[in-house]
């Protein structure tokens, strides 16, 4: 600040991660972005909550402050599947786990709030963005009100945030005040009276009581949740409502590539000692679009990042590859070029009235949209010219790929497989039952099928040694203990192990964690399974490892308790002892319920 002569900040950013002045860091683009602008902006990288100087070292802004509790929600963060809590914090110097605090949102906005009576302060990030209506929050078991509620903030910004924030700045600039502002898209605000015209949400009170309540209110806000042809929502929250504005319009190609071409060092912070692992991670990585139209029922990116695909163009994509190779330390490989599904990139509608008037909340389930056109050539042709640039010897794709829409595009998929996947090649088809994959909103397994052969086929030709890590979900909402023991059958047969198992988290504003909390369904109204407790979870992801020795008695109990006891000799191989792996299980199930009870006589 003393260097550029300021003496005050315009706007003071507090985040839950470390600072490191690279674009796939959200703060830091967003501070970049406003500095760009004119703004006069500063950032609190993970400042202690419980200390009201450590919000104070840069003096209180002009206009307001601006909270995240960082790239993930930091109850996620802190806590597994299992609400066990982590040791590890992947934003943090070193790793470390504890340099945020347990909603993080809620708490930096009190500290913020304590340091300088009266600053208004806005949420946001990914945290704020899914909790800004009332929501099922998984780790207390609970409905739960806005996170602008509870937090007690002036306003909520959901979404990428760069056109809402700074149409919100220069606002301020010109004396509004954040609470007051009622027409800002991609805002949330607390109103006395919902204005005329807005789609009323039931209740928060409501919904903490009705399930069917709980569904209508998640569905009503999803249809609305359009940059296009939404409207706005309100939810009475107490004697007050919870304002939400429709979505920001997509950043065109020419705003997406002004925002990479910003003066990133794209290096953490110097007074930092202890490498940061996330940064680590994204390194030598390029982003080459944002948004996803999968519409996968578990997922958030479509509710945070939109549907639209926002695509850089071919030289702004070049270009930050070009000074990558020219930087200090690389050492010639591009870890990833992608997005939150890699072969999305230049995807778009082919039809803008379609656009304009479609209802999908994706566009390949059940069925590719006749509109959707899926890139093809330029994205081939694009990794070929980052693969040619002076120092770069290998390019890679480590973001997942999506095989419904492989399917359409053989120039990339021949490429991908010939060029750039360093072994192993990352799929999610989430799950292998055709049940739970229509619950899930994923194509089912017929296409992941199709793909395996040929991957395999193509390796054969070519004589090459690369396989497929399958990523699955255990306990999603629709799964039964039956449904994975087919899944397991699957691996078996067509010769794959996992290696990593993600147990299925309930997330704020997911339709998975919709059906989690209410058992239904909302798009069907039929009920689903929902696997509750840590023992049927933990039997579902033993099924998902049937190759490891260690999971056999887990195994063989979940093929009890399901009725599939035929299935042993098929998953774990002839002449198991079907008789003593579940004796074993039960033996050691009262073994440990004896020794529960002894420390608690103890």
């Amino acid at each position: 600040m003393e260097d550029l002569g300021w003496d005050e900040l315009d706007v003071l950013f507090v985040s839950g991660d470390a600072y490191v002045d690279h674009p796939a860091f959200g703060v830091a683009l967003l501070a970049r972005f406003l500095f760009s602008h004119g703004f006069r902006v500063g950032i609190l990288p993970q400042p202690d909550w419980r200390r009201g100087d450590a919000f104070r070292v840069m003096g209180r802004p002009r206009l307001f402050g601006a909270v995240s509790a960082g790239a993930m929600d930091s109850m996620v963060n802190h806590y597994t599947a299992a609400r066990k809590l982590r040791h590890n914090d992947a934003y943090t110097p070193g790793g470390q786990a504890g340099a945020r605090p347990n909603r993080a949102v809620i708490a930096y906005t009190a500290a913020l709030k304590s340091a300088y009576k009266g600053l208004p302060v806005v949420i946001g990030g990914i945290e704020a963005s899914l909790r800004r209506l009332a929501h099922y929050d998984y780790w207390s078991d609970k409905v739960r009100r806005s996170v602008l509620a509870d937090a007690k903030a002036d306003m909520l910004i959901y979404g990428m945030a760069e056109t809402s924030l700074l149409e919100l700045a220069r606002r301020c600039a010109a004396g509004s005040r954040p609470a007051q502002i009622l027409d800002l898209p991609a805002s949330a605000v607390m109103v006395s009276q919902a204005p005329a015209g807005t789609v009323e949400l039931p209740s928060y009170e409501t919904v903490c009581q009705d399930a069917s309540a709980f569904n209508d209110a998640f569905m009503r806000a999803a249809a609305e949740a359009d940059p296009y042809r939404g409207r706005r929502v309100a939810q009475h929250h107490g004697e007050r409502w919870v304002l939400v504005n429709p979505p920001a319009l997509p950043l065109d190609q020419q705003q997406l590539d002004a925002l990479y071409a910003l003066p990133f060092s794209r290096l953490p912070h110097p007074g930092y000692t202890d490498p940061i692992p996330a940064f680590e991670q994204i390194r030598y990585s390029i982003t080459s679009h944002r948004g996803c139209f999968g519409g996968c029922a578990f997922c958030a990116i479509a509710s945070h990042q939109g549907k639209t695909i926002q695509s850089r163009s071919e030289a702004s994509i070049l270009a930050e590859a070009a000074r990558m190779a020219e930087s200090e330390g690389f050492r010639g490989t591009i870890t990833d070029v992608g997005g939150p599904s890699a072969n999305m990139y230049g995807a778009h509608c082919g039809n803008a009235e379609a656009r304009r008037n479609c209802r999908r909340q994706g566009c390949l389930f059940p069925e590719p949209c006749k509109h959707l056109v899926a890139e093809d050539k330029a994205i081939a042709a694009m990794l070929k010219k980052i693969g040619a640039l002076p120092n770069v010897r290998h390019v890679f794709v480590a973001s997942g790929v999506r095989l419904d829409l492989l399917e359409q595009q053989p120039a990339y998929s021949r490429q991908l497989l010939e060029r750039h996947i360093s072994g192993l090649l990352k799929v999610a088809p989430e799950t292998l039952s055709g049940k739970v994959a229509k619950i899930m909103r994923k194509p089912g397994p017929a296409i992941f099928l199709r793909f395996l052969h040929g991957f395999r086929l193509f390796n054969r030709e070519q004589g090459r040694r690369q396989a497929i890590v399958p990523y699955l979900i255990a306990g999603h909402p629709g799964c039964t203990l039956g449904d994975m023991v087919d899944t397991a059958l699957f691996l078996k047969e067509n010769g794959l192990r996992v290696e990593q198992v993600q147990e299925f988290t309930p997330t704020p504003g997911t339709l998975a964690t919709c059906m989690y909390h209410t058992g239904i369904d909302p798009e069907t109204g039929r009920s689903v399974h929902v696997a509750r407790g840590d023992r049927e979870r933990r039997l579902q992801k033993a099924l998902l490892l049937w190759h490891l020795p260690e999971q056999r008695t887990s195994i063989m109990h979940a093929l009890q308790s399901c009725g599939r006891l035929d299935a042993a000799d098929r998953l774990l191989g002839k002449g198991v002892d079907k008789r003593r792996q579940i004796s074993a299980s039960a033996s050691a199930r009262r073994h440990g319920k004896k020794s529960g009870q002894n420390r608690k006589s103890e």
